[in-house]
């Protein structure tokens, strides 16, 4: 078995994709997703959120949204609107936001090769979000919902990618948040050699974003190898859609902390707490942390700079990361927070909002103080994976986002 491998893809016929194309699902909440979706009935919404097409208020994991799904897929596909390859390519998928580029390649990646963790984690997942997307898939027969992947430095295969991207491309479009989503077809037998050796030689792939779904995958694998006597390896279920980008090609922006309170303290014993592990600076303008353990704070209309002591950085991967030295020296000993993934008391706020979210979260009175992270680098998600570690709960934020219904893989 290859780690990746070509597939025949469902995608946008020609000309139909700014009508299709959509946000990923997870984005979006129900209200969202009716809204945007409103006067289109070509959005994938309408597959990827299918509550929107039943009465307001039905529980999102109901099993008439599920069928509501798969009675969708099956309306798009008979109106023309999707339309299936018949032969296995692999894809190039652009992503273009402001003067951020990033170029990948669409494949079927190895659900095995993910069981055996050559694709590797590091983010726990919860169950009833893996049991959504069983149900999903199972609901359409197909994966809509692409895992973003990362590749090691491999020039041979950014090579093969650039080179593709010099025909006419399949699909192109501009989405309502601005940013240009743009896929070409990689159909000439040898390209697809190359590729699919290429990445028999990497050592191997990381996962970015969409822990759940690749899980889900790899369920739906092991159920059906299970109920098909004449199972080979070869059938379509024993790989999952992904977005493979170059590493040094993937954006991760800031995962930042607002919580409610401060656990009792007074300003002034919160801040002389936080130096017995933090250098602290009372500044006049918004720190955007612009190096590995600097942390910006803002609290009662004041921004201030923390800065970890050297002596308090660990070597580990995963207790070296920003989030964790916050979480280990402020938000577990002072503030009383200890579980990131249940506590009500702290709330995340991606990078893409901007520093003035932090500021109107704790100016309305909503939340007491703020943290501003720097990022997680892509260096220290592989290396967490690489170590067979879990990083804290929201650690990264990837930026541009995947877009919905460009490409799904079929289970035949």
């Amino acid at each position: 078995m290859h780690l990746i491998q070509p597939f025949t893809g469902l995608h946008p016929a020609a000309g139909r994709a700014p009508e299709i194309v959509a946000p990923p699902y997870d984005v979006l909440s129900s209200d969202e997703a009716r809204a945007r979706a409103a006067g289109k009935q070509w959005s994938f919404l309408h597959i990827s959120k299918p509550e929107i097409d039943l009465p307001a208020g039905i529980d999102v994991y109901s099993a008439p949204v599920y069928a509501k799904a798969a009675e969708n897929l099956q309306r798009m596909v008979e109106a023309g609107v999707l339309v299936r390859d018949d032969v296995p390519c692999y894809y190039v998928y652009r992503i273009v936001m402001g003067g951020h580029v990033q170029t990948g390649l669409v494949a079927a990646a190895s659900v095995a090769d993910y069981d055996k963790n050559r694709i590797r984690r590091h983010e726990l997942t919860r169950p009833d979000k893996e049991d959504d997307r069983v149900r999903q898939i199972e609901a359409l027969n197909a994966q809509t919902g692409p895992v973003l992947l990362a590749y090691p430095q491999a020039p041979a295969v950014d090579a093969i990618l650039r080179a593709a991207t010099a025909d006419t491309p399949m699909a192109d479009a501009l989405a309502d948040d601005g940013v240009r989503h743009t896929v070409w077809a990689i159909r000439d037998a040898d390209s697809i050699a190359r590729l699919t050796a290429a990445f028999d030689a990497m050592h191997a792939l990381y996962i970015a974003d969409g822990h759940h779904r690749s899980a889900a995958a790899s369920r739906v694998c092991a159920a059906r190898k299970a109920a098909n006597p004449q199972h080979t390896g070869s059938e379509s279920y024993n790989n999952f859609l992904s977005v493979i980008f170059p590493d040094h090609e993937l954006a991760i922006l800031d995962y930042n902390r607002v919580v409610v309170d401060l656990n009792g303290l007074t300003l002034p014993q919160f801040v002389e707490r936080i130096g017995s592990a933090f250098t602290i600076e009372t500044v006049t303008q918004q720190v955007k942390p612009s190096r590995h353990g600097e942390v910006g704070m803002y609290v009662k209309n004041q921004w201030y700079r923390l800065v970890i002591k050297p002596e308090r950085v660990p070597q580990d991967p995963v207790a070296r990361l920003d989030v964790s030295l916050l979480s280990d020296h402020l938000l577990s000993p002072i503030l009383g927070i200890a579980d990131l993934r249940r506590d009500k008391r702290i709330d995340f706020v991606g990078g893409i909002r901007g520093l003035a979210e932090l500021e109107k979260r704790v100016n309305s009175g909503e939340m007491s103080v703020a943290f501003a992270m720097y990022p997680t680098t892509m260096a220290d998600l592989m290396s967490v994976a690489d170590a067979d570690q879990i990083m804290p709960p929201k650690s990264t934020w990837f930026e541009p986002k995947l877009a919905d219904g460009l490409l799904s893989h079929v289970l035949d």
